[in-house]
This record gives C-alpha cells, sequence and structure tokens, in this order.
C-alpha cells in the first residue's frame, strides 16, 4: 500500500480545516484587513439596535435611556389604535408593492435587448445611455418631476391640458414608480447583464442552427441561466418591499397628494424629528422592520418550495 506523503495529507484535508490553519498562521493580516470593516459594521449597524429601547420608553433626551420613564407596550397599543395606521399600512404596501411588480422586469428585459447587440462599440455606448440616470440624485429627480410635472410644465404643454400633477394624489404613485423606472432599470440590469455574458456561445449557435427563434433562444437559453439571479432578486426585493425611500416619497410629497403619498417612513420622520415623539416614531419603525423580517422568511420558504429547495 503506497505511503500519504504530509504534502497529500494536506492536500486530502477538508477545505476548512486547510483554510483554518492558514488563517491561524496569517492571523496579523487577517486582523489589519478585517478589523476596520468589523468594526465600521458594529459601530454602526449592531450598536444602533440598542436604541430599540426608546420604543418602550417615554423617551426624553435629557434623562436619556435609563433615567426615561418605562411605558412598555403603550406605544405600540397607541399605533395600532390611532386613525392614521390603517391609511399608512396599506399606502406602503400599495406603493411598495406596485413598484416591485413595475419595476422588477424592466432590468431583465432590458439586459436581454443589450445582450442581442452584437457590436460591442454599440452595446457599450447604450449601456452608458440606460446607465446614466441612476446617478442623478434624489432630490435633482424630484425636483425635475415637479418642474416636468407642474400646471405650466412640458407635459402639461404636449398634451394641451393644465393638470397639476403633484398635487394630484391620483397620479403619485405613477410618477414614482416610472420615474423610479426611468432611473434605475438599466443599473438594475448589470447583474443581469453580467450573467448573460457567461452563457456559453455553443449553447447560442445550437439553438440557432436548430432554427430556434430569438425568443425561443431567450426562452429556452438566457431564461434559464439568469433564473437563479432572478430569484434571489426577487426574494431580496420582496423581503424589502416595507423600506421604502424616504427622501424621493418626501421630497414629491405635497400637501395635496398626502392622501397616497403619505407612508410609514415619512409619517416616522414626522413624528421624530418634527414632533419629537422619538419613543412612539421608534416603534413605528420597529414595527415596520418586524414586518420586513416576516415577508422575508416568507418569501424565501415560498420560493424554496416553487424552485426545488432553492432559496436564499
Amino acid at each position: 500500500m503506497q505511503q500519504l506523503t504530509v504534502k497529500d495529507r494536506k492536500k486530502q484535508a477538508p477545505y476548512f480545516y486547510r483554510f483554518g490553519k492558514y488563517v491561524k498562521k496569517n492571523w496579523q493580516l487577517y486582523l489589519i484587513f478585517l478589523m476596520p470593516a468589523f468594526l465600521l459594521t458594529l459601530i454602526f449597524k449592531y450598536l444602533p439596535m440598542f436604541g430599540i429601547i426608546i420604543a418602550f420608553e417615554e423617551y426624553s433626551p435629557l434623562q436619556g435611556y435609563f433615567g426615561s420613564q418605562w411605558i412598555g407596550l403603550y406605544n405600540f397599543k397607541r399605533l395600532f389604535s390611532s386613525t392614521e395606521f390603517g391609511r399608512l399600512f396599506l399606502n406602503t404596501l400599495k406603493l411598495s408593492g406596485y413598484n416591485l411588480i413595475w419595476s422588477f422586469f424592466p432590468p431583465i428585459i432590458l439586459a436581454l435587448l443589450l445582450n442581442r447587440i452584437s457590436r460591442a462599440g454599440l452595446r457599450r455606448k447604450a449601456q452608458l445611455i440606460v446607465y446614466l440616470p441612476y446617478f442623478i440624485s434624489t432630490i435633482v429627480l424630484a425636483g425635475m418631476i415637479r418642474l416636468f410635472f407642474s400646471s405650466v410644465g412640458p407635459i402639461n404643454s404636449i398634451l394641451g391640458t393644465t393638470i397639476d400633477f403633484m398635487s394630484e394624489p391620483s397620479w403619485f404613485r405613477t410618477l414614482y414608480i416610472g420615474s423610479g423606472i426611468w432611473q434605475g432599470a438599466g443599473w438594475a440590469s448589470i447583474i443581469y447583464t453580467a450573467t448573460l455574458s457567461g452563457v456559453s456561445q455553443e449553447l447560442i449557435d445550437a439553438a440557432k442552427i436548430d432554427g430556434a427563434t430569438i425568443l425561443q433562444q431567450i426562452r429556452h437559453v438566457e431564461l434559464p441561466a439568469l433564473k437563479p439571479v432572478i430569484v434571489i432578486q426577487f426574494i431580496l426585493s420582496a423581503g424589502n418591499i416595507m423600506s421604502i425611500g424616504f427622501e424621493k416619497v418626501y421630497a414629491m410629497q405635497t400637501d395635496l397628494n398626502k392622501v397616497t403619498s403619505d407612508i410609514i417612513p415619512t409619517y416616522v420622520y414626522r413624528l421624530g424629528l418634527e414632533m419629537g415623539d422619538y419613543g412612539y416614531s421608534t416603534a413605528v419603525g420597529l414595527f415596520n422592520s418586524v414586518i420586513n423580517l416576516i415577508l422575508l422568511i416568507a418569501v424565501n420558504m415560498i420560493v424554496k418550495k416553487l424552485n426545488e429547495g432553492e432559496g436564499l
């Protein structure tokens, strides 16, 4: 029987065991490079979680965390009994849900279209054009929307109308979602474009030889390659359905469209920073985070069942 050398034994050792030995040997290197990231995560992600204690207190900045009066679940009872709770929850859910439905597929379609451009130079120019809107700041974008869709703006000039879109509650979600697709679809398509670039050209050539049309190539070659990425992106997007961006909604909000534009994040901002009701606003934010966590777990479980056990 052939004797294994020390080198052969090391090669046959489990990967994690070998990796652990390597880390132990070069721990100074890992300490130098990982410690800053660890400290930043600890300070700015985990330590602020201690602040959720405010949700159970009649918090006063002068008395601090430990000096403020403990009131238990009173803030949550106040939230659920509030006349605004139902409207805020439904507004948040509708805006996030519609945004997920309408903005999830355009990046996939855009990536498939970009992948069809055979000339590399033309493809790069097209990608540059569709990526550019992403770099417009949220406040600038909101200003553009207000300008273009005002009663005397260019949109009304083209349509020959005098509709003040920003004052119409029924138009708020359309403007929010439509502008979001225009701004983010190109950037969101990067991950799909990168995945498609790894598809074997031999498979595409074989499909062409078999007489497959463009739609058949997309269905049988490109979409199966995109499936794992689509699943992961959907789980992450659905899990964040209640974490809709505050800045853009607040920048587009007016007194006349608050019926549909007032959502949980803007409500938290108004309570906490404008009215100084820190305990109640923290309770509202904590409720929103818990709902997010439940949705993420639920969506992941559903996708696992529908996708042969593959999820996050």
